[in-house]
Parts: C-alpha cells; sequence; structure tokens
C-alpha cells in the first residue's frame, strides 16, 4: 500500500492541496520526494539504510527513522521510532509544499519548528537544469560543471537555469564512436564532485568502487558514477539532474569528461608552482626597488612630474574649480597616497580621466550626490568606469578621499563595488570605480515601472549578497570595517542585477580587538542611522546591522524609509512593520510587486529578520554570521523581536530638552552639548 502526505489547500481550508509527500523505491533506490501535482518539488537523495544522502543534516535533527525490506516480496517499510514516550513530535506538508519537524519546547510551552525541507532555493527540485550545480552560498547560485557550458547563454544570463547546460567538447568514446575507428586515444576520465547530493534517476550495482569506475568507463553511455558503503554503486546514463553543492556531508560524485578537461587539473599544481616562485621573485624585486626608492625619490617629485603634466594640458581640459589652484592640498594628497602601501592601486593623471569622460560632458554625467558627480567614463582599452568627481563644497573632504582610498584598494568581494583607482591634481579629488550599468538598489525599488523586474527571488538573492558583502567587512576582510552609511542608493547593481556595497568615505577601521568606538561627528543617512550612533556617537558592527535592518524593509515593502505610513499615528516604516507585525497584519507590507502565496514563508522570514536587526538596543541585534544563517534557515527557530527604535515621526521644532533624550534629533551633522547659561 502506497502511504502519502498530502497538503492543505490553503491554511485555513483543509481540503486536499496541491502537494503531497511520498516514499519511492525505483532500482532499488528509496528517495523521499515531494510533488507540485505530478511534478517532483523536492527530493531527499538516496537512503543508504541510515540517513538520506541529500539531508546533510539528517544525523543531528531526522534520526530514529529505519526500513525494513525482508518481506521478500519486494516491499519496504518505513518508519519513525520515537525516542522517548515524554517527547512529542510533528511531521507536516504545509500548503506551499514545505515539510517540516515539529516538536513541543517544554520550557517556552509552544511548539517549534525542528527540520524543515526546504532550505534554500537550491532545495527546489531540478532549479538549475541539467549538467549544472546549485551552490546556495554563491551568486548566482546555479553554474555549469567543469567541461559543461549553458545551453543558451542569454537565458542563462536571465538567471533562467532550467535549460541547464552542455557538454562544451564531446567525450572521446563519442568521437571515435562516430568516426567508426579504433585509433588510439587518451581516453575520457572523471572530475570529482565532493559532498553534493547527487543526481536524481541513479542505477544500482553491488560492486566495488573500482568496478563501479571502470563499467562506468567502458559504457559510453555514461555520464557519472558515485559509491557509497550503504547502497553500492550508483551510476546515471541520463542527463545529469538536481545536483547540490553541501558544505558538509552529502556523497562524492565523478562526473566523466574529456581527458584535456583533466589535463588542466592534472597540470593545475604545477601552474601554481611556478607562480609562487614567479611571484615570490616578483616581491623580493619590488621589495627592494621599493626601498631604493624611499631612498632616493621624494613624493616632492612624483608631484613635480605631475604639475607639469598638468600644465601642459590646462588648455585643453576644463578642471573642476575655475578658481585659484590649491597645490599645498595637491601635495598633501600625494604624500599621504606616497606612504600609503597600495601595489594594486592606479594613480590616473587628469588627462586621462578628462578624455574617458569627454571632458565631464554633461551627457556622461550618471548623478549626484553630497560629494559631486559621477559621470560614466570609458578609458582607451575599452573599460568602462564610473568616475566620482568630489566637488570643493562637499562634505567629503580629504580625510573622506583618503578613508574611500585606502579602505577600498584592500577589500575584495564579489559583493564590494571595485575601486580601480583615483586622481588627485590641484583642487582635484577623484575616484574611478567598475562601471554598474543598472546604477543603485533604489532606482528599481521605488520605480513602479521598474520594481516589476525585481521578483522575489531576485530581491532575496540581492538581500543575501548585500548581508554577504557586510560579513567580510565585519569578519573576514584584512581590515575589520564598519560602513557607517549603508544604504539602498549605495548599493549598486551590475549587469546581472548582483548587488556591490559602495561608498566608503564614511568607512571607520577598527582593530581585532575592538567591539565598539565613539565619535564627535555623526555622518549618515537619517532613517539608517541605529539609535546608539544618532544619539551618543556610539557606533559598532550592530550599527550597520541596524541599517541593514531598515534596506531589508525597503526591499521587501517597496516603500522609502524617510516617508511616513500611517499619519494619524505619526508611524514611520518601522512603526508600520511593527505594528502590522504585532497586529498579525505583515501581509500588507509586502511590495504587491513580488507577492506571491509560494514565498509567503521565505518573505515574512526575511521581514522576521529585518525587525531583529532594528530593535533598540544593539545588543539584541544579531551579527552578520547569525543574520546569513537565519537566512539560509540554518536556524531553525527565531527569536520574537522587541520594539524597534525611532518608529515615530520627530518634530524638530517641538522636541524639549527632556525628550532629546528619549528620541532622535534629524541632525545627521554632529552632536550638540547642551550647557545652562
Amino acid at each position: 500500500m502506497k502511504v502519502e502526505l498530502t497538503s492543505w489547500r490553503i491554511p485555513s481550508n483543509p481540503s486536499v492541496g496541491s502537494f503531497s509527500c511520498g516514499v519511492v523505491q525505483r532500482l532499488d533506490i528509496v528517495e523521499v520526494f515531494i510533488w507540485n501535482g505530478t511534478q517532483p518539488y523536492w527530493r531527499s537523495g538516496p537512503w543508504n539504510g541510515g540517513t538520506f544522502t541529500g539531508i546533510p543534516t539528517m544525523a543531528t535533527y531526522l534520526n530514529n527513522f529505519k526500513t525494513d525490506d525482508n518481506d521478500g516480496e519486494g516491499n519496504i517499510d518505513f518508519y519513525y521510532t520515537v525516542p522517548s514516550e515524554l517527547q512529542f513530535e510533528i511531521y507536516m506538508l504545509n500548503p506551499e509544499g514545505l515539510f517540516k519537524q515539529k516538536y513541543w519546547d517544554d520550557e517556552k510551552k509552544e511548539i517549534v519548528v525542528k527540520w524543515r525541507s526546504r532550505q534554500s532555493d537550491c532545495d527546489n527540485y531540478g532549479i538549475c537544469g541539467s549538467f549544472a550545480i546549485c551552490n546556495p552560498l554563491r551568486s548566482p547560485i546555479c553554474s555549469c560543471l567543469k567541461g559543461f557550458e549553458p545551453s543558451s547563454k542569454e537565458e542563462w544570463n536571465r538567471q533562467n537555469w532550467t535549460g541547464g547546460c552542455v557538454r562544451s567538447k564531446d567525450l572521446q568514446c563519442e568521437r571515435v564512436k562516430d568516426q567508426n575507428t579504433s585509433t588510439y586515444t587518451k581516453e575520457d576520465g572523471f572530475l570529482t564532485l565532493q559532498m553534493v547530493k547527487v543526481p536524481d534517476f541513479p542505477e544500482k550495482s553491488p560492486v566495488s568502487p573500482d568496478i563501479c569506475r571502470s563499467r562506468c568507463l567502458e559504457n559510453c553511455s555514461c555520464t557519472a558514477y558515485s559509491h557509497d558503503n550503504g547502497i553500492g554503486c550508483m551510476s546515471w546514463t541520463v542527463n545529469l539532474l538536481d545536483i547540490q553543492q553541501f558544505s558538509s556531508g552529502g556523497l562524492d560524485l565523478y562526473v566523466k569528461v574529456d581527458h584535456t578537461e583533466l589535463d588542466k587539473r592534472t597540470n593545475k599544481t604545477i601552474i601554481i608552482t611556478i607562480t609562487v616562485i614567479i611571484g615570490t621573485v616578483i616581491m623580493v624585486a619590488c621589495a627592494c626597488a621599493y626601498f631604493m626608492c624611499r631612498t632616493s625619490k621624494h613624493p616632492a617629485k612624483i608631484w613635480h612630474s605631475i604639475k607639469s603634466a598638468r600644465k601642459r594640458n590646462k588648455k585643453r581640459f576644463m578642471p573642476f574649480n575655475n578658481g585659484e589652484s590649491s597645490e599645498h592640498t595637491s601635495y598633501k594628497v600625494m604624500e599621504e597616497l606616497s606612504q600609503v602601501k597600495l601595489q594594486d592601486l592606479l594613480l590616473f593623471d587628469f588627462e586621462r580621466i578628462a578624455t574617458a569622460t569627454n571632458n565631464f560632458h554633461l551627457s556622461n554625467k550618471l548623478g549626484q550626490g553630497g560629494f559631486g558627480p559621477v559621470y560614466k567614463g570609458k578609458l582607451q582599452d575599452g573599460q568602462e568606469i564610473a568616475v566620482k568627481r568630489l566637488s570643493r563644497a562637499s562634505g567629503q573632504g580629504l580625510e573622506e578621499f583618503m578613508n574611500e582610498v585606502v579602505v577600498i584598494s584592500k577589500l575584495q568581494h564579489f559583493n564590494l563595488v571595485r575601486l580601480f583607482g583615483c586622481c588627485a591634481e590641484g583642487d582635484e579629488k577623484m575616484l574611478i570605480y567598475e562601471y554598474m550599468p543598472n546604477k543603485s538598489l533604489d532606482v528599481f525599488i521605488f520605480d513602479p515601472s521598474k520594481s516589476k523586474l525585481l521578483d522575489w527571488r531576485k530581491r532575496c538573492s540581492i538581500i543575501e549578497g548585500i548581508a554577504r558583502g557586510l560579513l567580510y567587512l565585519h569578519r573576514d576582510s584584512r581590515l575589520r570595517i564598519i560602513h557607517r552609511d549603508l544604504k539602498l542608493s549605495n548599493i549598486l547593481l551590475d549587469e546581472e542585477l548582483n548587488p556591490k556595497i559602495s561608498d566608503f568615505g564614511m568607512a571607520r577601521i577598527f582593530g581585532r580587538s575592538e567591539d565598539e568606538a565613539n565619535t564627535n561627528r555623526v555622518v549618515g543617512t537619517y532613517g539608517y542611522m541605529s539609535p546608539e550612533y544618532a544619539m551618543q556617537g556610539l557606533f559598532s558592527e550592530k550599527s550597520d546591522v541596524y541599517s541593514f535592518g531598515v534596506l531589508v524593509l525597503e526591499i521587501v515593502s517597496g516603500r522609502r524609509s524617510s516617508k511616513f505610513y500611517d499619519e494619524e499615528n505619526a508611524l514611520s516604516l518601522l512603526g508600520f512593520a511593527w505594528t502590522q507585525w504585532k497586529e498579525d497584519n505583515i501581509l500588507s507590507l509586502i511590495d504587491p510587486a513580488i507577492y506571491d502565496i509560494s514565498h509567503n514563508e521565505d518573505i515574512l522570514k526575511c521581514i522576521h529578520i529585518a525587525l531583529l536587526c532594528v530593535q533598540d538596543l544593539a545588543i539584541d541585534r544579531p551579527t552578520m554570521a547569525a543574520v546569513i544563517s537565519m537566512l539560509n534557515s540554518e536556524v531553525s527557530f527565531l527569536p520574537s523581536p522587541s520594539r524597534p527604535a525611532f518608529m515615530l515621526r520627530q518634530n524638530l521644532h517641538s522636541v524639549s530638552y527632556e525628550e532629546s533624550h528619549r528620541s532622535c534629533s534629524l541632525n545627521a551633522v554632529s552632536i550638540t552639548d547642551i550647557n545652562g547659561r
């Protein structure tokens, strides 16, 4: 008898829904499947007698499952033993197709989720198509296996991966078969994928790993094999579908590829060795040259050569400030740059940047900020750039300019904008970045026509990318950095809409032993600043966490934090989100452009995490490492958030001294000490 678990149609309607869950046995391979109608939606990976190999956490959570296949008729009994009579557990399939394990927490006196089937988008069956692998820790999550390429690069670039990948080069056995010849050439081989959920449709045979390998190698139709002591040999003669990368657990999968791919792999060690040797020689040579340069060449000589070049071209190109130039400022900048050991940072001359931007033509202007305008440019080698030209009236002066140069030049991460170099001549101070064709995130989120281009899956990917960038700044980079001005307009989008954190002019570098610092100069954007920073000048990692929470609420709701919702009660976006959360009406906060019942649970989880990030006390907010764990569902239970800060609109003209200690001033420039006369 086939036993299936079926979902309700909706949470309030217990009639049979579209999702069902059950155990499937194909060719002696046992797996659990969740179906959406007749289509596979999720699978557990093969059962090896103790665990499902596609559920890395099963040994921790889903233990005490057993099978019995000794009835003599090929049937398998799959059952679960309750570890204790006092333990109360529930297994359920919800209307969104999520299989959950719940238990009664006696301390909290409530039922909590211990495990659920869907931890990330990679758990969606076949999301990346055939011959591709899904990794939830990468962006984008799908990539072709080595030796394969997208079947449609255009669709792949749009992150539509369902078409999957195809071999970039036919197998040797296929070419020999087609040519009907037995001419000896190098045979095909296998590339190893470690710790993965193996593909669907395996064929099982009880042979050793060596025989398993040789059989697959001899069979030209065999595309891959794997071996597990509890299962035996598994081989595939079909397209490899639904492969997922794990950080632990899983099985090793051996994918058959052309020998040229193996040659690349074999030569990798040699290449690395040669590279290390050459790199060492170059570093020694550079060190010697640098020492000689320090003892013989003063920064003034460097400045003199730049000044001469500027004089030759000053009639041809119009400088930013038409007034009197400041050689002292330029010299100071050059002197500071010479003291910063930035071997990879390029120093651009003014003429080169002016040529690239067509003398800063208005048609190349991308935007304007408090620091000054940003221009699009194109270097002679075809490289597109974005030039941030600091105005003289900008609040971002020499200190911020140097800060951004030093900070960004030492950072390398996929979700941080890349700095190509800088220019400092006379009154000119310019930063040259990689060009982001889709501008900033706020352009998409707050534009009714463009917001539809960002569905929930893309917004979720953007949120995770920003979180990974912040985690790198806080914990994983060589410098420990607090951004201090995280907001939607400082999140840039590349051609594939991947997020890049930008504008590090206000960033502060922390020592590894420092947790908190104080400043008398509060900078940033009102609406994103944490209460302890805005009121007391205290900033830490939790200041950025607060800004991240505000940013997530804006992404999910499509509403600006600087505006107010519910004029009668003078509620800010945070206040509006909090009241809707407390009244169990949080669906009203979600941007209609992304509303989809199949994603409701993930959207609500993001709102929950955002509210945890904007809690009034810094100690209550999670770290970015915890935020990423929660986003990836590594944490099964989320604590209840407490009331956020800055819920109400503030009135600058009617805030008394007494009230100013309970609420935030809108002054985003400085802190004023009030003393009696």
